[in-house]
């Protein structure tokens, strides 16, 4: 059978936050009974994008990641409701009963990625029904996809095996795999968000005149095995990504084309800029 999976495309994501705005439009002061009460106006975000700054001037760049109910297989929520007041859809999608559910603080609080919000003045948890009001009328995808300008959040029915293809053929990760919860939101280049860069820029002196140095082949190593390759631009920077955040020590190995050769010393915690590397 075909179920709901949504695709999210980090590197895509330019923080316009109009999967945000389309939900609130879609749910604040709307009630959709069987499905979901209506959203509070204040205090809640059932789609939320997260921030992620790395680097250090002049080399900085930053990741914006949309996050929502994931949607889970293996859901947290189902094991904690009680009463049936929370399903899963035999098409993938997560529906808390907005009557079932009252009082059920345990189900909000069972979510390891905070993604279901608990209503104080109703007294219910709450999420982002991946629309499923609006699927149910024949709608071909969620308001979140509808309105991202950007081609970053993508919503496909397949089948599994379909959808474990596609994991694998577009390098889709989990959010936060660690939680174990057989999610349905997948993440492409989730590493600017999960991971860390070493980057610099290679230069040279020439008649007391530093000039930078494109070109040359720039390897990252890890107790003496290469971890990472990159090849220095225009202005002779580069940048090696997926890099673990605190792994520690690493060895800069730069080959420049004129045959000069610079080794250094690097410690990463975060995404790092070393400067300019003298060859």
């Amino acid at each position: 059978m075909q179920k709901w999976n949504l695709i999210v495309d980090v590197e895509n994501c330019t923080n316009c936050n109009m999967c945000v705005l389309a939900n609130a439009d879609e749910y604040v002061g709307n009630d959709w009974p069987g499905y979901a009460a209506a959203m509070p106006k204040h205090g809640h975000r059932w789609i939320d994008i997260l921030r992620r700054e790395r680097g250090q001037q002049p080399m900085v760049d930053v990741a914006f990641v949309p996050t929502m109910c994931q949607h889970c297989d293996d859901s947290p929520c189902l094991k904690a409701a009680k009463d049936g007041a929370v399903k899963k859809r035999d098409d993938g999608i997560i529906v808390i009963d907005p009557v079932k559910s009252k009082g059920q603080r345990a189900i909000a609080d069972a979510c390891p990625y905070g993604a279901v919000w608990w209503n104080d003045e109703k007294e219910i948890p709450q999420i982002w029904t991946f629309d499923a009001h609006l699927l149910d009328q024949g709608w071909k995808e969620p308001r979140a996809a509808q309105s991202c300008p950007t081609g970053a959040i993508k919503a496909v029915k397949v089948e599994d095996t379909d959808m474990q293809k596609m994991i694998r053929d577009e390098q889709l990760s989990e959010f936060r795999p660690e939680a174990n919860t057989k999610p349905r939101v997948w993440y492409k280049n989730l590493y600017r968000y999960t991971h860390a860069f070493v980057g610099g820029t290679v230069a040279k002196e020439v008649d007391g005149i530093v000039d930078c140095v494109p070109g040359a082949t720039v390897t990252l190593l890890k107790a003496g095995k290469s971890v990472g390759t990159a090849v220095t631009d225009g202005f002779g920077d580069f940048k090696i990504d997926r890099v673990p955040m605190n792994s520690g020590a690493y060895t800069i190995e730069v080959h420049a084309p004129n045959g000069g050769r610079k080794t250094m010393d690097v410690n990463v915690t975060e995404s790092v800029y070393v400067g300019n590397i003298m060859v």
